[in-house]
């Protein structure tokens, strides 16, 4: 089976409120070709959101220019559990696209990286529960009636999910509404989806997010004519990554699993783990396809 992918790209997103490198800050790897067709990695440390979009174009532009597909992973939740976007009375179908549109109207992101997560947080707590639930975590600081720093309650029957299905499957994968603390992917989703909802209407139908717009289903070459990028959430925490010597650990994360899905994309491997895991229920589908997303490789 021929690869589908020239280049591998894999992001660790960040919700940081302002400008960092180093350890817990924005890591972009990139694994491409280089003069000698041999596969060269590079990574890119920039210190705001602002500029890791703008590398992120930029690197892309370049792989556009010399015709190769990348696969760009990021590390957050591109969905939330399923109902929200009805719990919400969002307008539109899919629900995935009514809760990107949705959530690019609330988040405020500055250059400097002064944002305003916890706000869209404590909005959205306001108009599902009218209570600091479901989202949770914060600075003592920035507490309001609708959020605070600790969760107040489980999730009952009645409520929105606490994990996705994908979640479940990753098995220690952090449910979106957690907002702060280590392992907050709820700030990098409420602030990553915006800026992944730019880069593909930026590019169109070039970008393809997956598994919303290929289906959740094994990729062929036929199903991306035309594609330039396939976009995926990816959790490098499922992979066995060890760092090298003074290697910071989200460089080590970026790099191991940008070169893991390359190695299983030569070995022609890489197509079926789009499709679901074996046995998934035909609903947990669904959900993945219309609301969810899935992690690439969870339950494999």
């Amino acid at each position: 089976m021929p690869r589908l992918f020239s280049a591998f790209i894999i992001v660790d997103w960040s919700a940081a409120s302002k400008p960092t490198t180093g350890a817990d800050s924005i890591w972009i790897g990139v694994l491409k070709r280089d003069v000698r067709f041999r596969m060269a990695f590079e990574s890119y440390n920039p210190p705001t959101r602002a500029e890791a979009e703008k590398r992120l174009a930029a690197v892309l532009d370049d792989l556009r220019k010399r015709g190769e597909r990348a696969l760009l992973g990021f590390d957050f939740s591109f969905g939330f559990p399923r109902g929200f976007a009805a719990a919400m009375n969002l307008a539109g179908d899919p629900p995935w696209r009514a809760v990107w549109d949705q959530l690019d109207k609330m988040a405020k992101d500055k250059a400097d990286n002064t944002n305003n997560r916890f706000g869209v947080g404590a909005e959205i707590n306001r108009r599902l529960t009218g209570g600091p639930f479901p989202f949770w975590g914060c600075p003592p600081k920035d507490a309001l009636t609708t959020l605070q720093p600790k969760r107040s309650r489980p999730h009952g029957p009645d409520d929105l999910p606490e994990f996705r299905h994908a979640d479940l499957a990753a098995k220690g994968a952090a449910a979106i509404w957690k907002l702060y603390y280590n392992g907050s992917v709820g700030g990098q989703s409420i602030l990553g989806i915006p800026a992944l909802r730019r880069l593909k209407l930026a590019r169109g139908e070039a970008v393809k997010v997956w598994p919303f717009e290929t289906g959740f289903k094994a990729l062929t070459e036929d199903a991306l004519a035309g594609v330039e990028v396939v976009v995926a959430e990816t959790y490098p925490s499922l992979l066995k990554i060890q760092a090298g010597a003074g290697e910071v650990k989200d460089l080590a994360q970026v790099r191991g699993a940008a070169e893991h899905f390359a190695r299983l994309d030569e070995a022609g491997k890489l197509a079926a783990l789009f499709a679901p895991p074996a046995a998934t229920p035909p609903d947990v589908v669904v959900d993945a396809e219309r609301e969810e997303g899935w992690i690439l490789g969870a339950g494999s």
